[in-house]
């Protein structure tokens, strides 16, 4: 059995290795830093198992530090706060965040050991967190756009969200969603059309995502429109999102006149990424940590020249487009840092290009593995870059791959591949 990784956190020297010496003769694999920025270095790296994080630390103090993995996505692992002058108000709001429990220091051994295995057990249990809302970024748009969310959070009436593709109207749905409380994002729209109210059934409380609403069929349009009559009885939020003008499509006899008016009383338009590139380098180590800790690429850090270009560039497939892009130069980058050469051959191809400096035969995969895992590398290659060209369009790429929806989400799945709205 591989030994539990264990974080320590403290800009105390003999506490760390105190700390360190203990664990290491309980059989767990310990790693230290002394500030947050080497915190952040490692998390970054992989997820540990567990993290003991002292809140007073000279460079940024614990709670903050907690705060940022939380808001970015990254707390997926227990947190055990440690302080020797703490008061009770900061542990509360350590365990308001996410914290799983508080040592005070001087810290005894028996309550540590117990304290490490209930943390570990509970963290088997806790689910590994997805993408959020505060992935997207910190720029004025973004804070605009989670402002107007919030200010729409209390309201049950059905929410259209209007913008390009892989602009984020999954993570903005989902940030509507309750804890504990179904969550569906439509990928079957004939239920629409064979059994609406048993949808509200099902989702009682819950939020129904529908990623391109224009993409549903008339009958569908109909179902949708009986089953937002009567969504508001059931408890259920419905969230619409679209990258196309609806009122035109209405005009032209494409799109319920009557389905418009029911989920388009309350509309926020979203950001396209190209609105805020300024978020782009920290998004882009959001992305790759995700994909690194759910083990589809190898971790790699990115240099400031290629993060530079990245945010230089242009994504007109958002999210999705930069989520592929991020994935293939961890899996074809030759070095463990990605640097601006690595990105510009990448742009290269993005434009139809042959690169230039790339040397002569070079396979974008290792042949050097087993023929399943090529073959899996191959195939998370293949989908990702018709993902990206589409823009995140899923009925795009399910009828250029050839497959029907339900296969190619549940192809998606297998291989590791998160679909960005």
């Amino acid at each position: 059995m591989t030994a539990r990784h264990v974080l320590v956190v403290d800009d105390e020297i003999g506490i760390r290795e105190l700390l360190r010496d203990i664990l290491e003769d309980e059989g767990y694999h310990v790693q230290l830093a002394e500030n947050a920025a080497q915190a952040r270095h490692l998390r970054q790296q992989a997820r540990p198992d567990l993290v003991l994080l002292d809140i007073w630390m000279p460079d940024c103090d614990g709670v903050t530090l907690l705060k940022e993995w939380g808001n970015g996505g990254l707390l997926t692992m227990p947190v055990v706060m440690m302080s020797g002058h703490a008061t009770v108000d900061t542990a509360v709001e350590a365990t308001r965040i996410g914290a799983y429990d508080f040592l005070e220091k001087p810290i005894a051994l028996q309550k540590l050991l117990k304290t490490v295995g209930s943390a570990l057990k509970h963290g088997e249990r806790q689910p590994r967190q997805a993408m959020n809302l505060i992935s997207l970024g910190k720029s004025a748009s973004i804070v605009e756009l989670r402002q107007r969310l919030e200010q729409v959070a209390r309201l049950s009436s059905p929410l259209l969200l209007v913008g390009t593709k892989g602009c984020g109207s999954e993570l903005c749905a989902r940030s509507l969603h309750k804890p504990d409380t179904p969550w569906l994002m439509l990928d079957q729209p004939e239920k629409l059309a064979q059994a609406p109210l048993e949808l509200l059934e099902q989702m009682r409380e819950g939020v129904l995502f529908i990623a391109e609403v224009a993409d549903l069929g008339r009958i569908e349009q109909k179902g949708l429109l009986l089953l937002v009559q009567r969504a508001e009885k059931y408890g259920v939020r419905v969230v619409c999102a679209t990258s196309r003008a609806l009122p035109q499509l209405a005009t032209e006899g494409q799109f319920d006149e009557s389905l418009l008016h029911a989920i388009g009383s309350v509309t926020i338009r979203l950001p396209a990424l190209n609105d805020h590139k300024e978020d782009i380098p920290e998004l882009v180590s959001t992305l790759l940590a995700h994909a690194s800790e759910c083990g589809t690429v190898p971790y790699r850090e990115f240099d400031t020249a290629a993060l530079n270009a990245l945010r230089n560039a242009s994504w007109p497939g958002g999210l999705a487009e930069l989520e592929g892009a991020v994935k293939r130069l961890a899996l074809t980058s030759l070095g463990e840092t990605i640097g601006l050469e690595d990105v510009g051959r990448l742009l290269q191809e993005y434009e139809g290009l042959e690169p230039e400096t790339a040397p002569a035969g070079q396979m974008p995969i290792s042949l050097d593995q087993p023929m399943r895992e090529a073959r899996d590398a191959f195939e998370r290659m293949y989908f990702e870059h018709h993902i990206a060209k589409s823009g995140g369009n899923m009925s795009k790429v399910a009828e250029v791959v050839g497959l029907e929806r339900t296969h190619l989400y549940r192809k998606l799945k297998q291989l590791g591949i998160h679909k960005s709205q």
